[in-house]
Order: structure tokens, then sequence, then C-alpha cells
């Protein structure tokens, strides 16, 4: 037997491929040989270690993810959650220097849980495939006896049908299946999350390594879960699985050209932005102009807190002010 995966490409979900491929061309377009591709890089990377370590409960926040990764001491966490989170850094730069290997085998799997699981397991051994019985809220994964199998057939799969398919579509199916199978006893989320990512290298997809969608799942972290067991209610049909995860990649490219924007800005080349200032743009963009009330009102800061965000970006030339300074408005600046 094999394993065959049961969809169907709505006319939804090939419109938001389509979106999704126009998106990554202008995203990599901009991004060629330019000198802060690699702060943008620290940025992602950050991103997805502090999104995906949280979806599983980690309490650490994003500036204190990122000064891990700096090598800075933290004083008010505890020894796991930081575990966890130099954990998938380097879970992470495993799979982007293995990002072009044509064949993945049970090995790299297992060393890839290794370094993710690595001293923060609950239960089970790290690299290695469970030999108990594990349950997910009411989900049941298949007996121990059939993990090996399973995961034969799947790694079949990704090696040799995956590339029949858009990587949008086989970075879901892979994470999908994965989490079905729930090969180990724990670590289980974090590994398939990087295993999805690590499709969208292999398959040329994210070949600067800036995209991360696990911020998407992190930000709405019931309906994730609530989107893994909708496909076990469906039969194993991956229809709906595909166009959420298909929305999320959309939305993560939509916030990727808005990062290179800033990045490309010369004058502040190191500026990362904050979530806020992330949410202030994506209101310009979409009321193309906003009033100083209408900002403030909308994402619920003070008049102090709508300046201190918009400050930045004004003085890095990605928003500019419009009219008197009584009835002066924000939009963003055209390039």
């Amino acid at each position: 037997m094999s394993y065959q995966p049961q969809f169907t490409i709505t006319p939804s979900l090939l419109a938001q491929v389509e979106a999704i491929a126009a998106l990554r061309e202008r995203i990599l377009g901009a991004t060629i040989e330019l000198t802060w591709i690699p702060a943008l890089q620290k940025d992602t990377r950050a991103r997805n270690v502090h999104a995906s370590t949280a979806i599983e409960g980690n309490p650490l926040t994003l500036e204190q993810v990122r000064a891990l990764e700096e090598g800075r001491e933290l004083a008010t966490s505890g020894v796991r959650a930081k575990r966890e989170v130099v954990n998938y850094f380097a879970g992470l730069r495993y799979v982007e220097k293995r990002s072009s290997i044509k064949r993945i085998s049970h090995d790299d799997l297992f060393e890839l849980h290794r370094i993710l699981a690595g001293e923060v397991m609950d239960q089970g051994e790290a690299g290695r495939y469970r030999t108990i019985a594990v349950q997910v809220g009411r989900y049941m994964p298949p007996p121990p006896l059939e993990v090996s199998g399973l995961m034969f057939e799947w790694l079949e799969w990704w090696n040799k049908d995956s590339v029949k398919l858009s990587p949008v579509l086989s970075s879901a199916i892979l994470h999908h299946r994965f989490e079905t199978i729930h090969p180990f006893a724990d670590g289980n989320g974090r590994t398939g999350r990087a295993l999805a990512l690590w499709e969208l290298y292999r398959r040329g997809f994210d070949t600067h390594h800036i995209f991360s969608v696990d911020e998407y799942y992190w930000e709405d972290r019931p309906r994730y879960y609530k989107e893994l067991e909708a496909v076990r209610k469906a039969g194993e049909d991956l229809s709906g699985w595909l166009e959420y995860c298909a929305e999320g990649l959309q939305q993560t490219l939509e916030r990727v050209w808005l990062r290179v924007q800033t990045f490309s800005v010369n004058t502040l080349a190191k500026l990362v932005l904050r979530p806020k200032q992330e949410q202030l743009l994506n209101l310009l963009r979409d009321h193309h102009s906003l009033a100083p009330a209408e900002i403030w009102a909308t994402l619920g800061v003070s008049r102090q807190g709508a300046m201190d965000l918009l400050h930045p970006l004004l003085k890095a030339g990605l928003v500019e002010k419009v009219g008197g300074k009584k009835t002066g408005r924000y939009t963003l600046k055209k390039p």
C-alpha cells in the first residue's frame, strides 16, 4: 500500500495558489542581491521559533526569543522554555543547511527530532519513533506497531509524488499527515511544522528563508487545532485544510512584502516591525489613508501610543502625512 492524500482543488484554493505565486515572485524579485537579506532572515528565523514554540505553550516573548538567539541571558524564564527555543533555532539551521537534499530518510527525521526535542521531552526518547500509545485531545493516533510502516509510506510519498503538486499544497499535506501519524512520543507539533517548512525550502519556494507561516498558526491557535481535527471529521478529506494553509501562506507573504519594504529603506536597515506597526501598515494598505483618531481607535492604543508607532515609520519613509495640520491623514508612501 502507499499513501494517497484525498483532496479537491476548489476554485477558491486555485485562486489562493495563484495569488501566492504572484506575491512570491514580487518578493523574490525585490530581494535579489540586497545586502539586508541576512537581517530579514534573522528576523524571520526568530519569528518562526517564537511562533512554533508558543503554539506548544512556551511562554517566552518574541523579544526574549531574539535575546536568546543573540546569546543574551534571560533572568526570568525557566530552563525548559529556554531549551525549547534554543533547540528550535538549531532545528531551523539543520533544515536550512539540508534544504537541497534530494531524498529525505528516516535518519534525517530522527536527527531533526533529536535536535528539536532533546532534553525537553515529557515521555519517550528523542530521535526514535514512539513505542507507546498516545492521545492528542480526543484523537487517538495509530498504535506504535503501525508507526514505522506509516512513516515509510509518508516518506515515499514525500520523496516521489509530492513533486507533482505545488509546494503550497505538498507542504500542507505533509504537515497534516505527520501530525495524524504522530510518530514520536512528544514534540510532534514542532517537528511537523519544521518539516512543512523544509518542504518549502527543498522545492525552492522560499529560497531566501524569509517566510514565517507559523505566526499565522500561532495567532489563532484554537483555529489551527480545529482545522487539524476537521480533516478527520471529513473522513481524511484535506480540501479544507489546504485552503486554510493557503490562506495562511498568502497572509504570510503579504506581511513579508511589508517587511521587505521596511528593510529596503537605506536609512533604517535594521528597523524591525512591531506587531502593532504591521497591523497599522495593513490598515493603511486597505484604507488608503487614516486620520490620527481612526488609527488609535482601531489599534486600541492611546494617542501617544499611536504616535510612537508612527514616528519610526515616518522616519523610514514608509508612511507619510498628507493634508493640513488639523486635517492631516496618514498614508503609505508610494515607492
